[in-house]
């Protein structure tokens, strides 16, 4: 992972991803009562910012402060009283000073010792019934959908990340959801063409016992 690169990626244009929230992200937890969340590999902020808006404690974390200070800017323009705490490091190996109730990881795409490094990380941070929830490109959507990175080695399967938590002793989680599920992008999204065309995410959604 090249921070230096995101940091050139993320100062070339005024916003790289979307400022609404991932949709698997909002769908996925809109229902669950706010309480302290991490966001992690969180890039401008999108995801974190929608669950401050919604009364969640939230920590956005990433390696580009480039990315950061842009997600922290629109967090600061936001008329509603936002609680977001913008972190530089490492999701593979940072972690909070409290358990937390959620975790989400979008689209962290790096090769598989890493994201495996990174999901375990991730759920030793939750406390007991805590929330992990993971969006990311699909294997698949290399040959059959549209978009997303075209390196084979930092795509992967639900049941490649919940082979990377069930297989860790001292990580007791109940898989709530492992799906591949379709998102419907445009030109606009930056993916070329004018059609609508599908992309395939992987989606794994657990709880922590």
């Amino acid at each position: 992972m090249d921070a230096h690169a995101w940091d050139e990626r993320y100062a070339a244009t005024d916003l790289v991803w979307s400022r609404e929230p991932n949709q698997f992200v909002a769908a996925e937890l809109a229902a669950l009562p706010p309480g302290t969340a991490v966001d992690l590999a969180a890039g401008e902020g999108r995801n974190a910012i929608w669950l401050a808006s919604r009364g969640w404690s939230a920590i956005a974390v990433d390696f580009s402060q480039v990315a950061l200070d842009k997600g922290a800017r629109l967090a600061a323009d936001d008329p509603r009283d936002l609680d977001v705490t913008w972190v530089r490091a490492d999701a593979t190996t940072w972690g909070p000073t409290e358990p937390v109730d959620l975790v989400v990881v979008a689209y962290l795409q790096v090769p598989a010792g890493d994201r495996r490094r990174a999901v375990r990380n991730a759920v030793g941070m939750l406390r007991p019934g805590g929330t992990f929830l993971l969006v990311a490109h699909d294997s698949t959507n290399l040959t059959d959908g549209a978009g997303g990175p075209q390196d084979p080695a930092v795509l992967m399967t639900a049941q490649d990340v919940v082979g990377d938590l069930t297989s860790t002793p001292d990580l007791d989680v109940e898989v709530l959801r492992a799906d591949r599920v379709a998102r419907e992008v445009t030109a606009a999204d930056g993916h070329g063409g004018e059609e609508r065309r599908t992309a395939w995410d992987c989606l794994v959604r657990v709880v922590r016992r």
